[in-house]
């Protein structure tokens, strides 16, 4: 009885959650194969102890689409940026300039749903999409927004760490706080971001190699957060870190739908209890201290006015 009492004290926020992806809506691929069941994974998102998510945007328009998700509940929340893969989208506009403040406008007009400036960054994993130079310009660009929007900073950073830390410390002094989610790189990587003064995002796709595990354990406690960056980025069987994962969901093929099963290969806000399992196994930390130390990091970097 005390240990199920002790569990219900948890509480989690899930710092990148990508709710807008058409997946939500039983859409793969441009193919519908279930009925949105977004109303469904929110349902079990709050019943495993997610006091809060944050909708992870990656384009003006998917800002948009983020905010008008956030707005229907008092727990969701959103970002507002440009994806560097997506950084295309501020030459296509044909004015860079007004795109930003396109970006810059949702998020002053809805202060009490959007949180960060992100998602944005460098992704050298995934150049077809946008090439480095334009990454580079409007990852720039979009830090201009720290110093008039006061949020914090969503980055996203895949295989470009020493471009990134570059750009970041040329800005040092206009940043404001912010974290590196998704974190994949090695132990140096993960040092130059703390001495930036940056938290760390992890979540199944930082925790995929043994490599990865040793870098996890070196991050300080007060400087960690979690996600799932769901529908992505789940714990695989084939992950190093799936040996530590306690909790388990029962889930259904999407071609067998079911509302009270998870999709089978498609990541949700409550398996973020499964990076918490597998960050204290590893590190050797007490898991109800762990996970109350990553909320106190969370609200302290995304909702400071509530502490």
């Amino acid at each position: 009885m005390l240990k199920k009492t002790m569990i219900n004290l948890r509480k989690f926020i899930d710092i990148g959650a990508n709710l807008t992806d058409p997946m939500y809506q039983g859409i793969y691929h441009g193919s519908q194969k279930h009925q949105s069941d977004l109303d469904k994974v929110l349902e079990r998102s709050w019943a495993n102890n997610l006091s809060k998510i944050i909708i992870t945007a990656g384009s003006v328009n998917e800002s948009k689409k983020a905010l008008e998700i956030a707005r229907t509940d008092d727990r969701l929340f959103s970002t507002v940026g440009c994806h560097p893969t997506r950084c295309n989208e501020f030459e296509e506009s044909g004015d860079p300039e007004a795109y930003l403040s396109s970006l810059s406008e949702i998020a002053i007009s809805n202060k009490d749903k959007v949180v960060a400036i992100g998602e944005m960054g460098l992704d050298y994993d995934r150049l077809q999409f946008c090439p480095k130079e334009t990454q580079k310009k409007f990852f720039e660009m979009q830090l201009s927004l720290c110093s008039t929007l006061k949020l914090p900073m969503f980055l996203h950073c895949r295989n470009a760490a020493e471009d990134f830390v570059r750009i970041l410390r040329k800005h040092k002094d206009k940043l404001t706080a912010g974290v590196v989610h998704s974190f994949d790189g090695n132990t140096e990587e993960a040092y130059s971001l703390l001495q930036l003064g940056l938290f760390i995002g992890i979540n199944g796709c930082s925790l995929k190699t043994e490599e990865n595990l040793g870098t996890v354990m070196t991050i300080p406690s007060d400087r960690l957060v979690i996600e799932t960056d769901c529908p992505w980025c789940e714990i695989r069987p084939t992950h190093a870190s799936a040996k530590d994962v306690v909790t388990h969901f029962p889930s259904a093929k999407k071609e067998k739908w079911q509302p009270d099963r998870m999709v089978k290969g498609r990541n949700e806000p409550c398996t973020i209890v499964q990076i918490l399992e597998v960050l204290a196994s590893v590190r050797d930390e007490e898991e109800e201290y762990l996970c109350n130390q990553i909320y106190k990091n969370t609200m302290k970097l995304f909702f400071p006015y509530e502490l």
